[in-house]
């Protein structure tokens, strides 16, 4: 009697073992293939960031080539003054419409990552769609300043130039400490390297601590 109740014991025991090693390994199979996938994600994100990041500094460089400026055409409205301004501004809208496409992708998976990620760890995305827009305002108010005729009050024209030049400063990359681009973009590359790196080289997960060796589960 005593040894049917051992067996019958053994039996349920071997059942629970067995439904267990069952459930720890789908558990495990999810969550090696949900980490696989933010791992992806965030190899996808980081690489998209830092070409965003050269791009930006592309669109911000003083320098340029005669023909990228050649399909914007003077309006019939427009005087002289108002031409030359667009068209020296236009370098900017033109290089970015160029790289639109990644834009578009980092605007795109922004929402996966905040999906899968969290919405908590988006804030980057914003950062850097930030920049974009001061940039893009810069080119828009210098459309308007650079057309400005001469000024016969002497602190009007220095109110003028104060604002050229604040806005030039964003337009172009200056090269200098006081850049006010630069250290955004290189604190939103640090940001996004930090959330996409603790992903990528996580080693803290349930499935990676189980099987780990008993002695290193520490």
């Amino acid at each position: 009697m005593q040894k049917e109740i051992i067996m019958e014991f053994i039996k349920d025991l071997s059942i629970v073992i067995g439904l267990w090693v069952l459930f720890y390994k789908i558990a495990a199979w999810h969550l090696e293939h949900r980490g696989k996938r933010n791992i992806e994600l965030a190899e996808e994100t980081l690489s998209l960031f830092y070409e965003a990041k050269d791009v930006i500094m592309w669109i911000r460089y003083p320098g340029s080539f005669v023909n990228e400026i050649d399909s914007i055409k003077q309006e019939t409205s427009e005087s002289e003054a108002e031409f030359n301004a667009r068209k020296k501004a236009s370098i900017v809208f033109v290089r970015y419409n160029q790289n639109k496409e990644l834009f578009n992708k980092i605007h795109s998976i922004r929402y996966r990552f905040m999906a899968q990620i969290g919405k908590e760890k988006a804030k980057p995305f914003n950062d850097l769609n930030q920049i974009i827009k001061e940039i893009i305002l810069a080119a828009r108010q210098l459309e308007s300043l650079w057309s400005e005729g001469s000024f016969t009050d002497e602190e009007k024209r220095k109110k003028h130039r104060k604002k050229i030049n604040e806005a030039q400063d964003v337009f172009w990359d200056t090269f200098s400490d006081d850049d006010p681009i630069n250290p955004k973009l290189d604190k939103v590359i640090e940001d996004i390297e930090k959330i996409c790196k603790e992903i990528i080289m996580a080693k803290g997960t349930i499935y990676g601590f189980l099987n780990l060796p008993i002695g290193r589960r520490k």
